[in-house]
């Protein structure tokens, strides 16, 4: 089940130490993190299991945009800078694109407009996405606008 909201009521409703290390690591973040540069995906390990994804891309049409799942990790997936949809609906009701490729953590789905809740994501808040959660990223609001935003990795094993 997909938790979501901003990162202070979050950390008062999930406790477990992994998910600690991952709010240690959002609330430290610096001005730095907007250096990235638009497509770029930088891979940093916070210890031994967790690890973050530091992004910078364009939202698009949700059109454009894809569904994934993960098997292996939980993905939290927060706002440094703009804001964008984060669609979310169950696995059961979208057509595979890309079968589940364990060394990547990834399947790749068609998405639809109807039966999906829409999660409007701004700075400074967050989703968590379990394995079971279907979610569609990058979706623009009003108008495209270059994001910046962490997605780390947590271990199932650990959440």
């Amino acid at each position: 089940m997909a938790i979501f909201g901003n990162l202070e009521d979050i950390k008062k409703q999930v406790s477990k130490e992994a998910f600690q290390v991952a709010f240690e690591y959002l609330e430290n973040i610096t001005s730095d993190f907007l250096d990235i540069k638009n497509g770029e995906c930088i891979k940093e390990m916070l210890n031994e299991d967790i690890y973050v994804l530091k992004q910078a891309y364009y939202t698009k049409n949700r059109k454009d945009c894809f569904f994934e799942a993960h098997k292996k990790y939980i993905d939290i997936q927060f706002m440094v800078k703009g804001e964008e949809y984060m669609d979310i609906c169950d696995l059961d009701s979208l057509e595979i694109i890309n079968e589940y490729v364990e060394k990547t953590d990834f399947a790749h789905y068609k998405g639809k407009e109807n039966g999906i809740s829409k999660l409007l994501i701004r700075e400074n808040c967050l989703a968590i996405f379990y394995p079971s959660d279907a979610h569609q990223p990058c979706v623009k609001v009003e108008k495209e606008e270059l994001i910046y935003k962490a997605v780390i990795k947590i271990p199932v094993s650990l959440g």
